[in-house]
């Protein structure tokens, strides 16, 4: 068995510890050949193997390639033709080719590489928006008052601030335990989220007409049925589901505007599931807190409103890519080839 993977730039710019991954992966199972393309570098992947003809598995990222060119491996049993550094998808005239000629073809079929890189960034967006971190963080570096917990006079009063008491009482704050959050979605990211917060005692619902009924069971949540009563209750509200033509505008002006005020609202997928417009208003107006690491224009003008605001923390859309997403992207992939076995 000889397999060959062969990786562009322009894959490594979006995976830069995946291919790497795969290949640790696979040197262990016998001859492995590992080529990373430089810039400028077109020779064909029938050049850049020693002998393609003895190639058993093939995995290109990023990389163009013809039909002409895979006909020079003829012993080819297994293959991944990715085009696009975002996504590794067969075209369908190389497919078809391949499987004509008895090669199984691969490509992903599940997002679950980034799902729990995703929602502990989310538990982590959570956690910031309740306890005004960030914003501490930054008070230490600018001025000692932050460290002056002494209320008004001096003199204690209920409701007032008092020792090592950092939060915001205008918005929901403390500890996840007890706080009412309502999830929208069930699927790979949200179900992992939701049974975070579980776990830390939080009273969780979620609204997902596509997902089974186990995704509730395996998160720990309550199924809520109307997506308006969803919103009613919510001391911190999650939508956190996928951008497709289904999702977009999803959690409308309407929805936004039934948030209870003081309500905490935490991004992590796309923004584009929220009407930004409405949400945009009722933070600036102070009538909700945000913890986002989407926003409607990427990267944030630097003059834009939400940065640095009391009632906002914000991350630059950098949820999804850790080290562990990259090697588990690149598992993901793996774990599709016939064990090592089958060949000897």
């Amino acid at each position: 068995m000889s397999s060959l993977i062969v990786v562009h730039p322009k894959f490594d710019r979006v995976w830069p510890w995946a291919a790497d991954h795969l290949h640790s992966l696979w040197k262990g199972q016998g001859m492995v050949q590992f080529v990373r393309l430089q810039p400028g570098d077109t020779r064909s992947i029938a050049e850049l193997a020693t002998q393609p003809e003895s190639v058993t598995r093939l995995v290109t990222l990023a990389v163009p390639v013809s039909e002409d060119e895979l006909r020079a491996f003829t012993g080819l049993k297994e293959a991944v033709i990715g085009m696009n550094p975002y996504s590794v998808v067969c075209p369908a005239e190389l497919r078809n080719y391949l499987e004509h000629t008895q090669v199984n073809v691969y490509s992903h079929t599940t997002e679950g590489y980034w799902g729990q890189s995703v929602s502990e960034f989310g538990l982590a967006l959570t956690l910031n928006g309740l306890r005004r971190i960030p914003q501490t963080h930054h008070e230490m570096m600018t001025s000692p008052k932050v460290w002056d917990y002494e209320p008004p006079g001096g003199i204690g009063q209920p409701g007032l601030r008092g020792q090592q008491f950092g939060d915001n009482p205008n918005f929901t704050n403390g500890t996840v335990q007890g706080k009412r959050i309502r999830i929208v979605g069930a699927g790979n990211i949200a179900s992992r989220y939701a049974s975070f917060v579980r776990m830390l005692g939080a009273d969780v619902a979620a609204w997902d007409p596509f997902a089974s009924e186990p995704s509730f069971h395996r998160a720990g949540s309550r199924r809520e049925l109307h997506l308006g009563r969803l919103v009613e209750d919510a001391e911190i509200f999650v939508p956190m589901v996928p951008l497709t033509e289904t999702t977009t505008g999803l959690i409308h002006s309407k929805l936004i505007r039934s948030l209870p005020a003081g309500c905490l609202v935490v991004l992590v997928t796309r923004a584009g599931i929220c009407d930004m417009e409405a949400l945009r208003e009722r933070v600036l107006n102070d009538e909700l807190s945000l913890a986002a690491d989407v926003f409607d224009v990427e990267p944030l003008p630097l003059d834009d409103p939400l940065l640095g605001r009391h009632n906002v923390v914000h991350t630059p859309h950098n949820a999804g890519r850790t080290m562990q997403a990259n090697q588990a992207w690149a598992e993901k992939l793996h774990e599709q080839f016939f064990p090592v076995p089958v060949y000897s």
